[in-house]
């Protein structure tokens, strides 16, 4: 049994350089030390999209609108095709006072779901501000 360690020993030491050397990271990029401050990676992911959307309703009848738009951000970065999350945030960025955003919400919203009620109400509204 003790003639094993040694060989135990240079295969576990081996596998540890070979781990060391794979980690290592390249000469071109330094590892990112903060986890928090590397960019987001958004993919089409509609349910996390609409998760988005019901935490930014809580925030909204909360009477946070900057958490609730920043929920409603995301969830267009989920699913940009998702209208309500668009009108939600144009509703946010208005409480806001960010008229402008408000607009490009607004109008991406009425892109998307053109037949709506709301979609004719803001068409008549945008024509106004213009």
């Amino acid at each position: 049994m003790s003639r094993l360690w040694p060989l135990v020993a240079a295969i576990a030491g081996g596998l540890f350089a070979q781990e060391q050397k794979a980690q290592e990271p390249s000469p071109q990029e330094p590892p990112e030390e903060d986890a928090d401050l590397r960019p987001k990676e958004y993919s089409f992911n509609p349910l996390q999209s609409e998760k988005e959307v019901k935490v930014g309703d809580f925030y909204f009848k909360k009477g946070s609108w900057r958490a609730a738009a920043k929920r409603y951000q995301e969830a267009t970065k989920w699913n940009s095709g998702y209208a309500e999350a668009w009108l939600k945030l144009g509703d946010a960025q208005e409480k806001l006072k960010d008229s402008k955003a408000a607009r490009e919400s607004y109008a991406k919203y009425v892109e998307l779901a053109p037949d709506t009620k709301q979609a004719a109400s803001l068409k008549k509204k945008l024509g106004k501000r213009k």
